[in-house]
Protein backbone atom coordinates (compact mmCIF):
# COMPACT_ATOMS: atom_id res chain seq x y z
CA UNK A 1 0.00 0.00 0.00
CA UNK A 2 1.44 3.37 -1.02
CA UNK A 3 2.19 5.64 1.93
CA UNK A 4 2.97 8.90 0.16
CA UNK A 5 1.41 8.52 -3.29
CA UNK A 6 2.04 10.54 -6.40
CA UNK A 7 -0.87 12.59 -7.78
CA UNK A 8 -3.11 11.32 -10.54
CA UNK A 9 -3.76 13.30 -13.73
CA UNK A 10 -5.91 16.43 -13.38
CA UNK A 11 -8.91 14.77 -15.00
CA UNK A 12 -8.84 11.77 -12.68
CA UNK A 13 -12.15 10.69 -11.17
CA UNK A 14 -12.71 9.55 -7.57
CA UNK A 15 -13.29 5.81 -7.37
CA UNK A 16 -16.74 6.31 -5.88
CA UNK A 17 -17.74 8.38 -8.95
CA UNK A 18 -16.58 5.89 -11.57
CA UNK A 19 -19.50 4.47 -13.59
CA UNK A 20 -20.51 1.02 -12.36
CA UNK A 21 -17.74 0.98 -9.73
CA UNK A 22 -18.64 -0.94 -6.58
CA UNK A 23 -15.82 -1.47 -4.07
CA UNK A 24 -17.63 -4.57 -2.76
CA UNK A 25 -17.04 -6.29 -6.10
CA UNK A 26 -13.29 -5.61 -6.31
CA UNK A 27 -11.15 -8.68 -5.65
CA UNK A 28 -9.41 -9.00 -2.30
CA UNK A 29 -5.62 -8.94 -2.65
CA UNK A 30 -5.03 -10.17 0.88
CA UNK A 31 -6.18 -10.19 4.49
CA UNK A 32 -3.83 -9.23 7.32
CA UNK A 33 -4.73 -12.09 9.64
CA UNK A 34 -1.03 -12.62 10.33
CA UNK A 35 -0.90 -9.38 12.33
CA UNK A 36 -1.83 -9.33 16.04
CA UNK A 37 -5.20 -7.96 17.12
CA UNK A 38 -5.38 -5.23 19.73
CA UNK A 39 -6.17 -6.95 23.02
CA UNK A 40 -9.62 -6.27 24.47
CA UNK A 41 -7.89 -5.11 27.67
CA UNK A 42 -6.31 -2.28 25.65
CA UNK A 43 -9.72 -1.06 24.44
CA UNK A 44 -11.23 -0.16 27.80
CA UNK A 45 -11.82 3.52 28.61
CA UNK A 46 -9.01 3.49 31.19
CA UNK A 47 -6.55 1.88 28.77
CA UNK A 48 -7.45 4.29 25.96
CA UNK A 49 -7.04 7.30 28.25
CA UNK A 50 -3.61 5.99 29.30
CA UNK A 51 -2.53 5.37 25.69
CA UNK A 52 -3.35 8.93 24.62
CA UNK A 53 -1.88 10.43 27.79
CA UNK A 54 1.39 8.53 27.25
CA UNK A 55 1.58 7.66 23.54
CA UNK A 56 4.18 5.13 22.34
CA UNK A 57 6.72 5.62 19.59
CA UNK A 58 4.89 4.73 16.41
CA UNK A 59 4.34 5.77 12.80
CA UNK A 60 1.06 5.91 10.86
CA UNK A 61 0.87 3.42 8.03
CA UNK A 62 -1.11 5.68 5.71
CA UNK A 63 -0.70 9.40 5.12
CA UNK A 64 -2.51 10.22 1.91
CA UNK A 65 -4.46 8.84 -1.02
CA UNK A 66 -3.60 9.43 -4.66
CA UNK A 67 -5.06 12.77 -5.70
CA UNK A 68 -8.28 12.61 -7.69
CA UNK A 69 -8.61 16.32 -8.49
CA UNK A 70 -6.53 19.48 -8.53
CA UNK A 71 -8.00 21.77 -5.91
CA UNK A 72 -6.87 23.86 -2.98
CA UNK A 73 -6.40 21.66 0.11
CA UNK A 74 -9.14 21.98 2.72
CA UNK A 75 -8.68 21.24 6.42
CA UNK A 76 -11.29 19.04 8.07
CA UNK A 77 -11.83 16.92 11.17
CA UNK A 78 -13.73 13.74 11.94
CA UNK A 79 -14.85 12.35 15.27
CA UNK A 80 -13.70 8.81 16.01
CA UNK A 81 -16.30 8.38 18.73
CA UNK A 82 -15.76 5.27 20.88
CA UNK A 83 -18.93 4.48 22.80
CA UNK A 84 -18.19 3.20 26.31
CA UNK A 85 -20.40 0.14 26.24
CA UNK A 86 -19.53 -3.25 27.79
CA UNK A 87 -18.03 -3.93 24.38
CA UNK A 88 -16.84 -0.55 23.03
CA UNK A 89 -18.21 0.51 19.66
CA UNK A 90 -17.35 3.17 17.08
CA UNK A 91 -19.93 5.63 15.75
CA UNK A 92 -20.12 5.62 11.94
CA UNK A 93 -22.48 7.10 9.40
CA UNK A 94 -23.61 6.41 5.88
CA UNK A 95 -23.48 9.63 3.88
CA UNK A 96 -26.43 10.59 1.72
CA UNK A 97 -26.04 9.98 -2.01
CA UNK A 98 -26.55 13.59 -3.12
CA UNK A 99 -23.44 14.98 -1.40
CA UNK A 100 -20.68 16.26 -3.70
CA UNK A 101 -17.84 14.29 -2.04
CA UNK A 102 -17.75 10.76 -0.61
CA UNK A 103 -21.50 10.35 -1.17
CA UNK A 104 -23.05 7.08 -0.06
CA UNK A 105 -19.92 6.00 1.78
CA UNK A 106 -19.48 4.89 5.37
CA UNK A 107 -17.72 7.68 7.25
CA UNK A 108 -17.03 9.18 10.63
CA UNK A 109 -19.09 12.22 11.58
CA UNK A 110 -17.11 15.26 10.53
CA UNK A 111 -16.48 17.91 7.95
CA UNK A 112 -14.63 21.08 6.94
CA UNK A 113 -13.08 23.42 9.47
CA UNK A 114 -14.90 26.73 9.90
CA UNK A 115 -13.02 29.97 10.50
CA UNK A 116 -14.71 30.22 13.89
CA UNK A 117 -13.57 26.75 15.05
CA UNK A 118 -11.02 26.91 17.87
CA UNK A 119 -9.17 23.72 16.89
CA UNK A 120 -9.57 20.31 15.24
CA UNK A 121 -11.54 18.92 18.20
CA UNK A 122 -13.99 21.84 18.01
CA UNK A 123 -14.56 21.10 14.33
CA UNK A 124 -15.16 17.40 14.98
CA UNK A 125 -17.56 18.02 17.86
CA UNK A 126 -19.49 20.71 15.95
CA UNK A 127 -19.84 18.53 12.88
CA UNK A 128 -20.90 15.49 14.95
CA UNK A 129 -23.61 17.55 16.58
CA UNK A 130 -24.78 18.85 13.19
CA UNK A 131 -24.74 15.43 11.50
CA UNK A 132 -25.97 13.03 14.20
CA UNK A 133 -27.11 15.35 17.03
CA UNK A 134 -24.34 14.16 19.35
CA UNK A 135 -24.26 16.55 22.32
CA UNK A 136 -20.64 17.47 23.19
CA UNK A 137 -21.58 17.01 26.85
CA UNK A 138 -21.53 13.25 26.20
CA UNK A 139 -18.03 13.36 24.67
CA UNK A 140 -14.58 13.15 26.29
CA UNK A 141 -11.85 14.02 23.79
CA UNK A 142 -8.73 11.87 24.22
CA UNK A 143 -6.55 13.35 21.49
CA UNK A 144 -5.88 13.50 17.77
CA UNK A 145 -4.27 11.19 15.24
CA UNK A 146 -1.92 12.30 12.44
CA UNK A 147 -3.68 13.89 9.48
CA UNK A 148 -4.92 11.78 6.57
CA UNK A 149 -5.20 13.50 3.18
CA UNK A 150 -7.98 12.22 0.95
CA UNK A 151 -7.86 12.04 -2.83
CA UNK A 152 -10.28 14.99 -2.87
CA UNK A 153 -7.67 17.15 -1.06
CA UNK A 154 -9.23 17.16 2.39
CA UNK A 155 -6.54 17.20 5.09
CA UNK A 156 -8.41 15.32 7.78
CA UNK A 157 -7.55 15.27 11.49
CA UNK A 158 -9.14 12.26 13.24
CA UNK A 159 -10.16 13.30 16.76
CA UNK A 160 -10.53 10.28 19.05
CA UNK A 161 -13.00 10.54 21.90
CA UNK A 162 -14.98 8.49 24.40
CA UNK A 163 -18.76 8.80 24.18
CA UNK A 164 -21.13 8.12 27.07
CA UNK A 165 -23.45 5.23 26.18
CA UNK A 166 -26.62 7.16 27.07
CA UNK A 167 -26.22 9.35 23.98
CA UNK A 168 -28.92 9.22 21.31
CA UNK A 169 -28.03 9.64 17.66
CA UNK A 170 -30.40 11.43 15.30
CA UNK A 171 -29.25 11.57 11.69
CA UNK A 172 -29.46 14.89 9.84
CA UNK A 173 -31.27 13.69 6.68
CA UNK A 174 -29.51 16.29 4.51
CA UNK A 175 -26.09 14.74 5.17
CA UNK A 176 -26.58 11.35 6.83
CA UNK A 177 -28.67 8.45 5.54
CA UNK A 178 -27.97 6.29 8.61
CA UNK A 179 -25.97 6.33 11.85
CA UNK A 180 -24.82 3.14 13.53
CA UNK A 181 -22.10 1.56 15.69
CA UNK A 182 -19.49 -1.12 14.91
CA UNK A 183 -17.60 -3.02 17.65
CA UNK A 184 -14.14 -1.55 18.21
CA UNK A 185 -12.66 -5.01 18.79
CA UNK A 186 -13.76 -5.98 15.25
CA UNK A 187 -12.17 -2.92 13.69
CA UNK A 188 -8.93 -3.37 15.65
CA UNK A 189 -8.44 -6.94 14.44
CA UNK A 190 -6.37 -7.10 11.21
CA UNK A 191 -8.04 -10.42 10.36
CA UNK A 192 -10.87 -8.12 9.19
CA UNK A 193 -8.59 -5.73 7.25
CA UNK A 194 -8.77 -6.56 3.56
CA UNK A 195 -6.51 -5.08 0.87
CA UNK A 196 -7.77 -4.13 -2.60
CA UNK A 197 -6.48 -2.42 -5.70
CA UNK A 198 -7.79 -1.37 -9.08
CA UNK A 199 -6.14 0.14 -12.17
CA UNK A 200 -7.67 3.43 -13.32
CA UNK A 201 -6.25 5.36 -16.28
CA UNK A 202 -3.12 3.24 -16.03
CA UNK A 203 -2.55 4.12 -12.37
CA UNK A 204 -2.90 1.68 -9.48
CA UNK A 205 -5.24 2.70 -6.67
CA UNK A 206 -5.05 0.81 -3.34
CA UNK A 207 -7.30 0.78 -0.30
CA UNK A 208 -8.42 -1.20 2.74
CA UNK A 209 -11.91 -2.46 3.51
CA UNK A 210 -13.37 -3.73 6.79
CA UNK A 211 -16.86 -5.05 5.96
CA UNK A 212 -18.99 -5.69 9.04
CA UNK A 213 -22.28 -7.60 9.09
CA UNK A 214 -24.77 -5.73 11.29
CA UNK A 215 -27.45 -8.39 11.41
CA UNK A 216 -28.56 -8.73 7.79
CA UNK A 217 -27.00 -5.37 6.83
CA UNK A 218 -23.44 -5.11 5.52
CA UNK A 219 -21.62 -2.01 6.76
CA UNK A 220 -18.90 -1.69 4.13
CA UNK A 221 -16.13 0.38 5.69
CA UNK A 222 -13.50 1.26 3.08
CA UNK A 223 -11.32 4.01 1.67
CA UNK A 224 -10.40 6.96 3.89
CA UNK A 225 -12.43 5.72 6.86
CA UNK A 226 -10.74 2.33 6.77
CA UNK A 227 -7.37 4.03 6.32
CA UNK A 228 -7.83 6.14 9.44
CA UNK A 229 -8.97 3.08 11.38
CA UNK A 230 -5.86 1.25 10.19
CA UNK A 231 -3.72 4.06 11.61
CA UNK A 232 -5.64 3.84 14.90
CA UNK A 233 -4.86 0.13 14.94
CA UNK A 234 -1.15 0.86 14.45
CA UNK A 235 -1.27 3.39 17.30
CA UNK A 236 -3.01 1.04 19.73
CA UNK A 237 -0.92 -2.04 18.90
CA UNK A 238 2.44 -0.21 19.07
Amino acid sequence: MTHRPEPLPENAIPLSKLPHFDPREVAVDGVDSHLPAVAASSLTPAALRERFARPPKWSPELYAERKFVERKPVHASVLVGIVMRGEPTVILTERTTHLSTHSGQVAFPGGKRDDTDRDAAHTALREAQEEVDLDPAYVEVLGSMPTYTTGTSFIVTPVVALVHPTHELKANPHEVADAFEVPLVFLMNPAHHRRHHVMVEGVRRDWFSMPYMDGATERFVWGATAGMLRNLYRFLVA
